[in-house]
């Protein structure tokens, strides 16, 4: 479902930090690998963490694809999971 530039790629779920003074992840990222290597490490899906009031709404668990190629998320802070589907806006 997801187009070329996803193909290959690693998805990891920052569940995020909860005894720090200043809160990190609550966020999925996506990995490019060579080999072994991590090439790349960028945010895919972000925004449950609210940065300037240091205060987060939903913290990602875990990811699981779906035989249409979409991704189910869950997120264990909302108690709700997530579609995620890739739609292209080519025809618009």
């Amino acid at each position: 479902m997801f187009p070329e530039q996803y193909q290959g790629k690693m998805l990891v779920t920052e569940h995020g930090s909860w005894n720090r003074a200043s809160k990190q992840g609550y966020r999925v990222m996506i990995l490019t690998l060579v080999g072994n290597k991590v090439t790349s490490y960028e945010p895919f899906i972000y925004g449950w963490l609210n940065e300037e009031k240091n205060d987060a709404w939903g913290r990602p668990v875990d990811i699981l694809q779906m035989p249409d190629g979409s991704l189910l998320l869950s997120d264990d802070y909302a108690g709700v999971i997530y579609r995620i589907k890739y739609e292209s806006n080519e025809n618009i």
